[in-house]
């Protein structure tokens, strides 16, 4: 039987877009840890693609927690391109500040799930956030992860697939100045 770990030995590292040549092996390996059983979906395969992407914009923020030297997992985004916020065709009346921070990745390896390490990437990654909002999209067939996105201040909006091969996923939106100030 393994230990119960607990994300007190967890130390959270802060990153961002000129970083990305130092950290993005650990991304990678984090995520084929993550992933191990599902990387033969060619959309799982992609996944350097998308660090390359969502690290080359000058905006992007990830942090990253270590157990020691062991990096345990990740969350990464950035900012939304003012004007382009896709998740308004979900919403009749979008808020009137609209400013977006786009969640991306939020993953943490098995040895690391369940001891509030997901919610400790989270809350480090959007906290003192300029925008007045956070979005990220969340795969349907995983129902707990939504719901406990949903005990983070996020609502399901809609859904969305971004990709041919990708899911449908659920659109969840999040006011960060209520939960700041809740």
């Amino acid at each position: 039987m393994e230990p119960l770990l607990t994300t007190t030995a967890v130390e959270l590292r802060r990153f961002g877009h000129a970083d990305l040549p130092t950290i993005r092996q650990t991304l990678l390996d984090v995520h084929a840890d993550a992933y191990a059983d599902e990387m033969d979906d060619e959309f799982n395969q992609r996944f350097p693609w998308f660090v390359d992407h969502w690290g080359g914009h000058p905006g992007f923020a990830c942090v990253i927690g270590y157990d020691g030297d062991e990096p345990v997992g990740f969350a990464y985004g950035a900012p939304a391109t003012p004007g382009r916020e896709w998740w308004r065709e979900h919403l009749s009346e979008p808020p009137a500040d609209d400013s977006t921070f786009s969640v991306s990745e939020l993953m943490v390896r098995p040895q690391w799930r369940k001891t509030g390490t997901a919610e400790r990437l989270h809350a480090a990654l959007v906290e003192d956030r300029p925008e007045a909002l956070a979005v990220l999209l969340v795969d349907p067939d995983h129902p707990k992860v939504e719901a406990l996105y949903e005990t983070w201040g996020y609502r399901r909006i809609g859904k969305r697939q971004p990709f041919p091969d990708s899911p449908n996923f659920a659109v969840m939106l999040r006011d960060l100045r209520a939960s700041a100030t809740s």
